[in-house]
Order: structure tokens, then C-alpha cells, then sequence
């Protein structure tokens, strides 16, 4: 895939997408903006935050920890990653992070190939809408709709 056109994206500009109350996603670049060949986005998240453990079955991802201090699991490891860190996630590993710093925690976040921004269109209003958090089957297939799979609870800071 190639991209389209060369793109600047100015500081503070990008697109905002929803996600869980207490983390933010910044998109910077869009698989639609790159020709489907990736998205970088910025994520800041609370304490205490992460996602529950899933895998990507199309997408490789990297995370650049940028503010805090995260415990990453991916495969059959996990670590602690502190500011300046850098993971790779090859599609099909299971994985899942947590913030564990006592402020809110930053992260670039790439993917390959591009499209996250879909997923987010659809889950951050499910997560954040008047009646409440879905059902964790609903979460499940909206997850199976992206490509991806939900296989366990969210890390534990412990």
C-alpha cells in the first residue's frame, strides 16, 4: 500500500476519538491518510488504565511509552516499561498494559496496516453512553468486527 499524499499534522491538531472515561486518543495519522499503511496516534491514560488482554490478528503495533510507568504484557511475558520504552507487538500476540504510575501516563501508539480509528469511532461512545457500560459480549463482537479478539480481564497494577 502506498500513501496518498505527504501529510503535516501541526501540534494539537489531529483526530479525537473516544475511548474509555479517563484516556484520550489523539489520532495524528489515519489509515485513510497513509493508503491503510498504518496510524499513529497519541493516548494519554489515567492511572490504573489499560485495556483487557486481546490480540490484533491483522495488525502489528508499537507503543513508545512517552509519561509513566506501564506494565506491558505481550505473549507469555510481561515487564515493566518505563518512559523511552518501546514495544512491538507482531499481530496475533496476545498482550495488554496497564498504567501504574500515580498520574496520567502517554504513549505513541502505531499500527500496521491502519484502521484503529474505525474501531474507536464505534467503542468510544459504547463506553462512554447515557445507560452505562455494555455487556462485555457486546465489547467482544464489536472487537471481533476489527479484527481483533477479547481473551482476558484487564492487567492487574499488582
Amino acid at each position: 500500500m502506498s500513501a496518498k499524499k505527504f501529510k503535516i499534522v501541526a501540534e494539537g491538531s489531529g483526530l479525537e476519538r473516544q475511548s474509555v472515561p479517563g484516556e484520550t486518543i489523539l489520532f495524528k495519522l489515519t489509515g485513510d491518510e497513509t493508503g491503510g499503511a498504518l496510524d499513529y496516534m497519541i493516548v494519554t491514560i489515567a492511572p490504573g488504565g489499560g485495556p483487557p488482554l486481546h490480540v490484533h490478528h491483522n495488525q502489528n503495533e508499537v507503543f513508545h511509552f512517552i509519561k509513566g510507568r506501564f506494565k506491558v504484557q505481550a505473549g507469555d511475558e510481561t515487564t515493566i516499561c518505563e518512559s523511552g520504552a518501546v514495544v512491538y507487538v507482531p499481530a496475533g500476540t496476545p498482550h495488554a498494559f496497564v498504567n501504574i504510575s500515580n498520574e496520567p501516563g502517554e504513549f505513541i501508539a502505531v499500527f500496521t496496516p491502519g484502521g484503529m480509528d474505525k474501531f474507536f469511532e464505534e467503542f468510544g461512545p459504547m463506553m462512554n453512553g447515557e445507560s452505562g457500560p455494555p455487556e462485555q459480549a457486546e465489547v467482544a463482537a464489536l472487537l471481533e468486527k476489527h479484527g481483533m479478539s477479547l481473551l482476558g480481564p484487564p492487567l492487574s497494577p499488582d
